[in-house]
């Protein structure tokens, strides 16, 4: 057999060409050529070398102009801190109604005696009875834990040679803890024979806790309230705040029948009953028979306004929702001014510069320089007070966002998104008030600004 050694080799006639649809693939772009690399090097450097001497001229004239840069900075600044404590203050709003429905318990509802939300004078706020809570239980689908309580303020406690003012001694049934999704750090809950005996035995909160056996283990040892003896049988775990200066962790909890008898307290009626469902998912229907059957034992006719009230986690997600709404309101109206005000003032120190520096402005455009690169001046030195108002104001908010969260009048939540957002408004502003006097700086004619004010 004959061999054909050129179409074994890979020579171009072996190849099948483009235009014939075979296996080719694209041609190749054209390689770029050594003197072409060097030219985009070179314009590459000057740019950047460019773009280096106009920024320094841009931080000279600021440094230049100090006290105007001042004013500036400052009115970005209160801008800036604003704006911090705002997202700071939402974000921190967001989690701490998490934190509040959670502990709450899309499951339960909070019934209180008279009409919270529409007080009226004369109005009887001890209108829930243990009946109620007896029919609540036995009547009503769906309920699984019942627990009346009532509080009293005031009270001293003694233990291990310390003394406490307790912010809250809780009166409750059996399962409290559970009724309030509180988990227990050491110990156990009530049990229903604490309740019906009327036994002398507290569970603590965190704050009694320490003041009362600092590094000194507390079950089964004695608490005295108001010189009456207790036995401690648990401790709450911590729970913090609920709101501004009311501490859910400074109480101590006894059983309802204990506060009633041995601090002389009414015992027909209590303020507040906690009730839990077992399916959360129907809240709006365990809400309406549970106001439904309300009425019922407490005899109102049709027209008559509720004697009670009834709050469960929507409703404590639109009160937080409210607050945190006008705080955003308040806040960014607040940052709003102090931002276009710190733009205004930026703008016409702008103006008053380009007036002064005309004749550098001419010089430079007679030498050649193009008008993108006069706007690119200005519009540097504009961002560059911005930023460095928006570094000092988001310190500033910062340190007052400590400050509030120090006195419990704000839930504050600092990220890295306060500081993203912060600068980039400060970014914004520069450059949006900035624009026009750089675009009249660029416009000038360079034989008029050679003149300068002549």
């Amino acid at each position: 057999m004959k061999s054909h050694p050129h179409t074994i080799s890979g020579s171009s006639d072996s190849v099948p060409s483009a235009g014939t649809g075979a296996l080719s693939g694209p041609p190749d772009s054209p390689a770029q050529t050594p003197a072409q690399t060097r030219a985009l090097h070179r314009r590459v450097i000057h740019a950047a070398r460019v773009l280096w001497r106009i920024q320094h001229i841009a931080f000279t004239a600021v440094w230049a102009h100090r006290l105007r840069s001042a004013f500036v900075v400052t009115a970005i600044a209160l801008g800036i801190a604003s704006l911090t404590v705002i997202i700071a203050a939402v974000d921190g709003a967001q989690k701490k109604a998490l934190e509040i429905t959670k502990e709450f318990g899309p499951d339960a509802a909070l019934i209180f005696g008279g009409d919270i939300f529409n007080r009226a004078v004369g109005q009887r706020l001890t209108t829930l009875t243990p009946h109620d809570a007896r029919s609540i239980r036995q009547m009503l689908p769906g309920v699984y834990l019942v627990v009346p309580m009532r509080s009293k303020r005031g009270i001293t406690a003694k233990a291990n040679g310390n003394n406490a003012e307790v912010e809250r001694i809780v009166g409750a049934t059996a399962n409290y803890a559970e009724a309030w999704n509180w988990p227990l750090s050491q110990g156990r809950d009530f049990t229903q024979a604490d309740v019906d005996r009327g036994a002398r035995v507290c569970l603590l909160g965190v704050d009694p806790r320490d003041k009362l056996f600092a590094g000194v283990p507390p079950l089964g040892r004695t608490v005295f309230l108001n010189n009456i003896p207790f036995t401690v049988v648990g401790v709450l775990s911590k729970r913090g705040t609920s709101s501004p200066n009311a501490r859910l962790d400074d109480r101590i909890i006894v059983p309802l029948t204990t506060l009633t008898q041995r601090f002389n307290m009414d015992r027909r009626h209590f303020p507040a009953l906690r009730v839990k469902f077992t399916n959360a998912e129907a809240m709006d229907e365990h809400k309406e028979g549970l106001k439904s059957l309300l009425r019922h034992l407490h005899n109102l006719r049709p027209g008559d306004p509720d004697d009670f009230s009834i709050i469960t986690a929507d409703e404590v997600m639109k009160f937080i929702a409210m607050l945190q709404g006008g705080l955003v309101v308040f806040l960014g109206i607040t940052a709003a001014s102090a931002m276009v005000v710190g733009g205004f003032v930026l703008a016409n120190l702008l103006y008053l510069s380009i007036a002064e520096r005309q004749m550098e402005i001419g010089l430079r455009k007679a030498m050649g320089a193009r008008n993108s690169a006069i706007v690119l001046q200005f519009l540097i030195e504009s961002v560059t007070l911005t930023v460095i108002g928006s570094l000092l104001g988001l310190c500033i908010g910062i340190v007052l966002g400590r400050i509030l969260s120090g006195f419990d009048l704000i839930e504050l939540e600092l990220s890295w998104k306060v500081f993203i957002i912060g600068v980039a408004s400060a970014v914004a502003v520069g450059l949006v008030f900035g624009l026009r006097p750089a675009r009249n700086a660029a416009a000038l004619d360079p034989i008029h600004a050679l003149k300068g004010n002549q």
